[in-house]
């Protein structure tokens, strides 16, 4: 058991939750069993009515698949039970609550068992098991995750992917009023394959009547610009594209549509409700969503070619190739039925081009030039296709093709100049010997996209050198302290092992003077759940019994936060309802402490947005060698509460 597990348990019993106004926690168990305090018991039995007036239980009786282990492994008893969800058909769990988003916490697995695959469905968020079916005779799965119940139920089942899956407890940790309109259909983001639509939503809980917004511009509609208001009306369903109403002479192919709904109640202060901005899309004339993706690599070399039909497509003639400008000139070619192709055998390590032209019994819409590459080819760029945000100084990475055993680099900000440069051209950048996959692009410029292209080469090989696809990325328009997107899970005796409490330190091995702990109890130990920006944030449990809480990052680069005009250190953080409230702040150089006005912050439900004015440390900013992230009073501790606290994306920025 690893070291952060025994932190995780000590703050789990100071975590108190709210739905409804009146705790709700679940621990599933065999009837007959101590019941953890605190905790409504869960014996399997069919949906009903339980003590303190809640109504939950399953679609079926599944009291025979309950279990009390009466493990060593257990840390407490809410370790130590559980109820199978798929001996036999998988079981659905419920429990009625108002309509509203809440936060949760739930523990899966078994104290002596680790052949479970924990995957399950909450309210259609997909939770996927973390480790699978692994660990040291014990396999305890942690999530936390929001979700919006809108049939006045809370419903959690296996989803795909689960295999024997077994709960042991939840913790609804808190209830938000739905207050804005929501459940929009069309889903948000979703192909609607008509020229007409009848566009409906769910109320909010306060809402009289709906101000619709609606057109092709997002921004527009997002402001409430003059033209998107529809209309004030009672009913929550809208048609759009049909005459008489918006959109008369129908929708668009090929466009995306944004709707806004307004949620008004004359009688509340607090009205109207702005709504968020969803889209659907009417599918174009021409073929879409290519299989194999556009620009997709490592495909493989019997691959057969895939995409959606465009809008009223009868007819698909597909042109394919190995060079870009046959295949756009092609023509004349023999129309087929199937929105599938078979290329035949592909070749290793190239580069192919094709086009799907749709026909409507009308017209003929010529399609775009999709290409992909097949397996052994240069890949698995860093930064990847497309990357935001990349920091100013990239080392480039990537992995070799089959046939190689040199790379020439190429590397500029004209796209054109990289996709037609050779080893005369001035954005060629070198040479280097297969085990050298790496380009040190130096310090780039801010908010600036950049290309590059690696050719491979083997001077034994009749076709060398092989061309490589165009990657791009862009350069942040800020300097990042930490984003948390490097850490993982590593092993500390592997090289490349960069475990978050390692690098963030904190009192674990100090408790008497620092009651923080950095990092999840299992892997991964950066949290990946709740999140920000990216793929990670870093959790941050807090224990104020010693006075103060905090964790150091000692800066290895990024040390002068003058760089072009920067003045502002953001930080996002986000806690709990039921954390105690302490004060938080930020520390540089060990010394210069600034806290946070809000002293409840560490309550905040929400990711919210800290800035600070740099010239408030009263430093060196030309040499910041430690950032300090705490809870308390620092400059005199006093005995406090406990909690959990979630810092994401900090970063500097210019004005």
């Amino acid at each position: 058991m690893c070291r952060q597990f025994i932190c995780f348990v000590l703050v789990l019993g100071m975590v108190a939750g709210l739905a409804n106004g009146r705790p709700v926690k679940i621990n599933f168990q065999q009837a007959g069993g101590e019941v953890p305090e605190g905790y409504l018991p869960d014996y399997g039995e069919i949906f009903g009515e339980r003590d303190d007036g809640w109504n939950y239980g399953w679609d079926r009786d599944i009291q025979g698949d309950a279990r009390n282990r009466g493990s060593a492994n257990a840390i407490d008893e809410r370790y130590d039970t559980l109820i199978h969800l798929e001996k036999g058909a998988p079981a659905v769990w419920e429990i009625e609550l108002p309509n509203g988003s809440y936060e949760l916490f739930l523990v899966w697995g078994d104290p002596d068992y680790t052949d479970q695959g924990n995957t399950f469905d909450i309210e259609g968020v997909i939770l996927e098991d973390p480790d699978g079916q692994v660990g040291d005779g014990f396999d305890f799965d942690e999530f936390n995750v929001t979700v919006v119940v809108s049939d006045g139920r809370l419903t959690i089942q296996p989803a795909e992917g689960s295999s024997n899956s077994k709960i042991m407890f939840l913790e609804i940790l808190s209830g938000v009023e739905l207050v804005k309109a929501y459940n929009p259909m069309p889903a948000d983001g979703t192909f609607h394959e008509d020229t007409w639509a009848n566009l409906s939503w769910s109320a909010g809980d306060n809402a009289v009547s709906h101000d619709v917004y609606l057109g092709d511009n997002f921004d527009a509609v997002n402001e409430g610009a003059e033209g998107t208001f529809i209309d004030n009306q009672a009913a929550t369903f809208i048609v759009a594209g049909f005459p008489g109403f918006a959109y008369p002479d129908g929708l668009i192919p090929g466009t995306t549509y944004y709707w806004r709904i307004d949620e008004v109640n004359d009688a509340e202060p607090n009205s109207p409700w702005i709504g968020d901005v969803w889209s659907f899309v009417i599918p174009p004339k021409t073929a879409y969503l290519p299989d194999p993706a556009d620009t997709a690599e490592s495909i493989d070399l019997n691959a057969k070619l895939n995409w959606t039909q465009g809008f009223g497509a009868k007819l698909h003639t597909v042109y394919f190739g190995d060079n870009f400008d046959d295949v756009d000139n092609d023509a004349g070619g023999f129309p087929q039925g199937a929105a599938t192709y078979d290329p035949g055998s592909l070749e290793l390590a190239k580069t192919y081009y094709w086009r799907v032209d749709e026909f409507d019994a009308l017209d003929t819409y010529k399609g775009n030039i999709w290409s992909f590459t097949t397996q052994g080819a240069v890949g698995s760029s860093e930064p990847a296709k497309g990357a935001v945000d990349v920091t100013q100084t990239p080392v480039l990475t990537w992995v070799p093709g089959v046939f190689a055993d040199s790379h020439e680099v190429y590397f500029g900000t004209d796209a054109d100049a990289v996709k037609n440069a050779d080893t005369s051209s001035p954005e060629y950048k070198g040479s280097g010997n297969l085990g050298s996959e790496s380009y040190d692009a130096g310090s780039l410029e801010w908010n600036t996209t950049y290309y590059w292209r690696i050719d491979e080469a083997n001077n034994a090989n009749a076709d060398s050198p092989w061309t490589g696809p165009l990657w791009s990325f862009t350069t942040a328009n800020f300097l990042a302290v930490d984003d948390f997107e490097s850490y993982n899970d590593l092993d500390p005796a592997d090289p490349a092992s960069n475990r978050i409490f390692n690098v963030w330190l904190d009192g674990f091995d100090n408790p008497a003077l620092n009651g923080s702990v950095v990092g999840n109890a299992t892997p991964p130990f950066a949290e990946q759940t709740i999140v920000h920006g990216g793929l990670q944030s870093m959790p941050m449990s807090y224990n104020n019994a010693v006075g103060k809480s905090e964790a150091t990052l000692t800066l290895t680069s990024n040390r002068d936060w003058t760089v072009n005009g920067v003045n502002t250190l953001t930080i996002w953080f986000r806690g709990d309802a039921a954390n105690a409230a302490e004060n938080l702040y930020v520390v540089l150089n060990g010394t210069a402490v600034v806290t946070n006005d809000n002293p409840d912050a560490a309550l905040a439900t929400a990711w919210t947005e800290w800035t600070i004015d740099l010239q408030a440390f009263g430093v060196n900013l030309a040499n910041v060698d430690t950032i300090t992230l705490g809870l308390g009073n620092r400059s005199n501790p006093v005995a406090g509460g406990a909690g959990m606290m979630y810092y994401d994306d900090i970063r500097l920025s210019a004005p």
